[in-house]
């Protein structure tokens, strides 16, 4: 059996090997343009070796498959058959990815994926844009180099041999699956293996070259029906008519709410925090008195990745889809941090639980956050207070100790995403039988020492921080039905904030990119689904709200919710639901366009 396992480790190692060869070679060839260090390359190689070593798994399946019947079938002759033929296809489709991978990067500027083969049905349009003898010398080096990878599988000698001791080695050879199936999925942990766990690096080259090609071609292919990004519901021209002035992104705040242009500047992104359950929250609720109260903030969508995205980089959210999970569009996406960061402001991010979730890391890091702390920073004993990693009340403390140590004058950007509030609402505290009531009033008793202890700082006076949960969640009678479910406090606090005012229009959390960026007096017009609020081009005060499948809408009319799926109104309070219904899906096609072309 040993020498069994010891083929499948040294087929496993020669693999990850040409992925590690790989990146270097695509970092020398696409340099130009994207200068690098010598010690970039370790880094490269390092942050992406995580998702080499996975891949490299996939390969690894039927050559194991191969050892466990030759236990039983000591047919050498065919199993090195099967073994050849399979090596032969592996090498011609590395040296396909490796050299498309590299070959395309100076044009598309993003890792390999599925776009590609949308180029085999029109080749012509492909082909237009180099020269014959470039195509050739890419075909000769795909030949070359499939030959070279093939010769390297070949020296790694087994001869299959039927085994003495049938049941013992097939047993321990069992006992090597879950081995693939934990190194396939990424571990045992909420997240598994993905393309943003290997970005490190604010240089998008860098993260770029740490991807493994083969791995990002693969995981394009996730796009399948719940990630279409076509939505096709009227002409261009219709399309056009009915969205027109809907997301005006230009115009001046012409309501000051801040004493300063320049406020340090926390985003605290409340977990599933509907507006329903303020009632057990007294110190959110006295932070709203004293400071500037959103009253009719919607939340754009139902999942933590999607609000995130809504809320950082004031983009709408989609029925079934993720764009946070899509790394090739997150680069690309206007952002609050990569504004700031312009105006010279540095940026952190926080979060207790594991940053690779849903992609998350890749989406901070390419918007424009430069520290990122989550937790993997903490101790192995705070990383189990909750099912979700690091408890709130740890990681309040941790945001507080991140504001104070501010002292040098630079302005800053911080964004923290509480987990408490959430299944399985495992709390420290018992003051309501109600798990989500329960869970809820830990959190605000987290706010409450929060903000008591960073009132205390020297930091409070210039500091402006906005509670604005992620989504809102299922409670009782407020489901997708009901008009109330995705409203969501939209709170402004702190010593920069001018005075205690009610803004009662309706907004969705998107706009707060828009809202925020023009009370600071900066440009805004790269945030097409963002409104400054405060500005008089806001002229028709809306939300929508996108959810599996379906879409709703509330404006001064009432609300509305539109199946997509059955294609018809399902809920209406409003008089006008047709032309409400009609301007949802003229928004939803919008935003699919804006993200097609990005």
């Amino acid at each position: 059996m040993w020498q069994r396992i010891l083929y499948l480790l040294k087929t496993y190692v020669l693999t990850v090997c040409l992925f590690v060869g790989a990146k270097v070679a695509f970092m020398l060839c696409n340099g130009q343009g994207h200068p690098f260090a010598p010690g970039d390359v370790m880094q490269v190689i390092w942050h992406g070796i995580t998702l080499d070593l996975s891949t490299a798994l996939y390969f690894l399946i039927l050559p194991f498959l191969v050892v466990v019947v030759s236990i039983f079938w000591s047919k050498a002759k065919v199993l090195g058959a099967v073994l050849k033929a399979y090596f032969a296809i592996v090498s011609v489709a590395l040296a396909l990815a490796f050299v498309a991978d590299t070959s395309l990067y100076p044009f598309w500027q993003f890792k390999l994926d599925a776009t590609c083969l949308q180029y085999l049905e029109t080749p012509t349009e492909a082909m237009a844009s180099v020269s014959v003898g470039y195509l050739i010398c890419r075909l000769l080096l795909i030949v070359a180099l499939a030959v070279l990878f093939y010769w390297a599988f070949s020296q790694v000698k087994w001869v299959p041999s039927k085994s003495r001791r049938p049941v013992m080695e097939l047993i321990a050879a069992m006992l090597l699956v879950p081995v693939f199936f934990i190194g396939i999925r990424g571990g045992v942990g909420e997240s598994t293996t993905n393309i943003g766990q290997v970005y490190y690096s604010q240089n998008q080259f860098l993260n770029h070259s740490a991807v493994n090609p083969v791995f990002s071609f693969l995981a394009s292919f996730e796009k399948t029906a719940s990630e279409d990004i076509t939505y096709q519901f009227y002409t261009g021209e219709e399309m056009e008519q009915l969205t027109a002035s809907l997301y005006p992104t230009t115009g001046n705040s012409t309501d000051t709410l801040l004493t300063t242009r320049r406020p340090n500047v926390v985003i605290i992104l409340l977990e599933s925090c509907g507006k329903m359950f303020l009632e057990v929250m007294p110190n959110l609720r006295k932070a709203a008195a004293e400071g500037v109260d959103f009253t009719n903030c919607y939340g754009n969508s139902y999942r933590t990745d999607r609000g995130t995205v809504s809320t950082l980089s004031g983009y709408l959210s989609f029925p079934t889809m993720s764009v946070m999970k899509m790394s090739s569009k997150v680069e690309n996406l206007p952002a609050i941090a990569r504004s700031l960061r312009r105006e010279g402001y540095t940026t952190e991010y926080l979060y207790g639980g594991d940053i690779n979730f849903t992609k998350m890391k890749g989406y901070l890091i390419s918007t424009g956050f430069q520290q990122l702390c989550w937790k993997e920073d903490y101790t192995p004993q705070e990383q189990q207070t909750a099912k979700w990693g690091v408890r709130d009340d740890i990681t309040f403390k941790t945001l507080s100790k991140m504001i104070r140590r501010h002292t040098d004058g630079q302005p800053f950007l911080i964004g923290y995403s509480t987990l408490s509030s959430h299944e399985p609402w495992d709390v420290p505290v018992q003051k309501y039988i109600d798990k989500e009531h329960n869970g809820f009033a830990y959190v605000d008793g987290c706010i409450g020492d929060f903000l008591e202890e960073i009132r205390q700082s020297p930091q409070w006076q210039n500091l402006l921080i906005v509670f604005l949960p992620d989504h809102s969640i299922d409670f009782h009678e407020y489901t997708e039905q009901h008009p109330d479910r995705n409203r969501i406090p939209m709170i402004w606090t702190g010593g920069a904030v001018k005075q205690a005012r009610q803004l009662d229009m309706i907004c969705n959390q998107s706009d707060l990119a828009a809202t925020l960026l023009g009370q600071m007096g900066i440009a805004h017009e790269d945030f097409p689904f963002s409104r400054d609020v405060t500005s008089r081009r806001y002229r028709y005060p809306f939300a929508v709200h996108m959810f599996n499948n379906g879409i709703s809408m509330v404006d001064s009319t009432g609300f509305m919710l539109y199946d997509l799926t059955a294609e018809r109104i399902t809920e209406s309070t409003s008089p006008d639901a047709q032309r409400m219904a009609e301007t949802t899906k003229a928004v939803l096609q919008l935003a699919s366009e804006d993200l097609v072309r990005r």
